[in-house]
């Protein structure tokens, strides 16, 4: 039951965390949106691929949730079949990357050995994947006008947020593991009350 209640507080910080970054997105880069749900830049990617990237399978459930909700409440709120798919693409895309850089890069589940090359293959190989599910939806579902463009679109803005969003926190992890020993505790301990 532990493992269960485990899973589903990750799964639950997962959906959290892939709502706030898709409003961050929506504020932020409001002008650089391709067609709805297309953005040139798409920090949400990043979310989507660290969180399957730490968690696996939790994560996964956790961003089908978050998907289902933005689709359902935001992006196509009159669409229930694309709402739907929208959301199964939206998690299915990152796991298949996890499931392929853990065995094809040998990544360690702490991710201790993800270098910046591994960064950068991990981030493509999600915006590739993603990309293609999407837009093969599209084309069988007759949407075929804009898809060089929207795969174009889509996949660089899966690219560029991941990356921001994992270079982001690669860099706020050194910084933290640069602070001495006591500092770490004491940041630790000073950050709920602020």
């Amino acid at each position: 039951m532990d493992n269960i209640l485990g899973q589903g507080k990750w799964a639950l910080t997962t959906t959290i965390l892939f709502l706030a970054s898709l409003a961050v997105n929506e504020w932020v880069f409001t002008n650089l949106e391709f067609v709805r749900g297309i953005n040139w830049i798409y920090l949400p990617a990043g979310v989507r691929l660290v969180s399957t990237l730490l968690l696996g399978l939790p994560a996964a459930i956790g961003l089908l949730i978050g998907s289902w909700i933005a689709c359902f409440f935001y992006y196509f709120p009159d669409d229930f079949v694309r709402s739907v798919a929208g959301g199964m693409m939206a998690a299915a895309a990152p796991y298949l990357a996890y499931r392929w850089a853990r065995a094809a890069l040998h990544l360690r589940p702490d991710l201790g050995n993800l270098t910046a090359w591994r960064l950068i293959v991990c981030a493509v190989a999600y915006a590739l994947v993603n990309s293609a599910i999407h837009h093969a939806w599209f084309f069988f579902q007759g949407e075929r006008a804009a898809l060089p463009g929207g795969f174009v679109a889509m996949f660089t803005g899966d690219v560029t947020g991941s990356l921001f969003v994992l270079y982001t926190l690669k860099a706020v992890a050194a910084m933290f593991r640069r602070l001495p020993a006591g500092s770490r505790t004491h940041a630790i301990k000073e950050s709920p009350a602020k």
